[in-house]
């Protein structure tokens, strides 16, 4: 099988105005040991020449970078789509005009809650709900398309139908629902913060219910279980090519075999979640941790799956979290620790 990045998420700084209370980078204010604008584009131009992946700038708070638009700018220019992760509040009228120029095909802005009460205390800081959606509103008068991404957890998910509403009242393109994984602060609030496992597998399947019911176009993310529910529900045997990009149905676990994640310090890893480096790009190619990687290789094998991910008939289209496997046991091949599904080999 021919393993090509689909999706790199590029931190470029850790640097942040808020302060999350699940934040998997644990964000901070310095800026010292980030990639510099030569190294990012140099690296841009090893990406450009083996893959056309999206290349998803975040954080911390990428709008930190001064030269964020430069970066921007120069991987459309080497015919990379590039899409930014911020938390908005930072989003003014200037700032929506240099993402405009920059071509960004689409901004994802974190909404935690329906309301002002519930984002705010799962941001850290009083007013960020309103300077968020200011932001959205700037972006969608401009007309650059965005999406919503919200991180489901004890705090918001009784209004998760109501995060719906507000998306579609502010125009956005799509909402993603990012089910918590336990890595930097979130392993602080794993315990009060988690779902149960019974209850993911409730959230998934009234997500899937609202996928054909919601006029807009919704992703579960970190959630590869929802990939086993969604054949099971629908009988499909094939992803959903029809969809764009951004939110096109391929495997649950990308990690490794679509994703990877790359640190402000130049650290390669499977992906975000997943704090184990494959390399450097200040010291390797890129093209080569991603073809050469001994833990890529592993990641690919789905067949190395351990327990019941290793028994069970969906491993090739869900494969378990391994970023929550690697909490759960320190072995990112254990079984997915918040799934209830009983594969049929056990059963039997």
């Amino acid at each position: 099988m021919n393993f090509t990045p689909r999706l790199i998420f590029w931190e470029l700084t850790k640097r942040c105005n808020l302060r999350c209370v699940h934040c998997r980078a644990e964000a901070g204010e310095s800026s010292s040991n980030e990639l510099s604008f030569g190294e990012i584009s140099r690296v841009i131009d090893e990406i450009a020449s083996f893959a056309k992946p999206i290349l998803v700038l975040t954080g911390g708070e990428p709008l930190y970078r001064p030269d964020l638009f430069e970066i921007a700018a120069h991987a459309r220019d080497r015919g990379l789509r590039t899409a930014l992760a911020t938390n908005g509040t930072l989003i003014d009228e200037e700032i929506t005009r240099k993402i405009k120029g920059a071509g960004m095909a689409r901004v994802s802005i974190s909404i935690d809650g329906s309301n002002a009460a519930t984002h705010d205390r799962f941001r850290g800081i009083d007013g960020s709900f309103g300077l968020a959606l200011r932001g959205a509103e700037l972006l969608h008068s401009a007309g650059i398309e965005f999406q919503f991404n919200t991180t489901v957890t004890k705090n918001n998910v009784a209004e998760l139908e109501h995060i719906i509403a507000l998306a579609l009242d502010k125009g956005a393109k799509a909402l993603h629902f990012f089910l918590l994984v336990p890595v930097g602060c979130g392993i602080e609030i794993a315990d009060s913060e988690m779902l149960s496992k019974e209850k993911y597998e409730e959230i998934l399947n009234q997500i899937y219910e609202w996928t054909i019911n919601k006029p807009i176009e919704l992703k579960a993310t970190c959630a590869p279980h929802y990939y086993r529910i969604f054949r099971q529900r629908s009988g499909a045997e094939k992803s959903g090519s029809e969809k764009n990009d951004m939110s096109a149905m391929t495997r649950g676990c990308l990690a490794g075999t679509g994703v990877m994640f790359i640190s402000h310090r130049g650290e390669v890893q499977p992906c975000g979640y997943l704090p184990v480096s494959v390399g450097n790009v200040k010291e390797k190619f890129i093209k080569d941790i991603w073809n050469d990687s001994a833990l890529f290789a592993s990641l690919r094998d789905f067949n190395r799956l351990a327990g019941k991910c290793g028994l069970c008939e969906f491993s090739g289209v869900c494969g378990g979290c391994r970023a929550r496997a690697f909490y759960r046991s320190g072995d990112y091949l254990d079984e997915e620790p918040y799934c209830v599904y009983i594969p049929q080999r056990l059963r039997n």
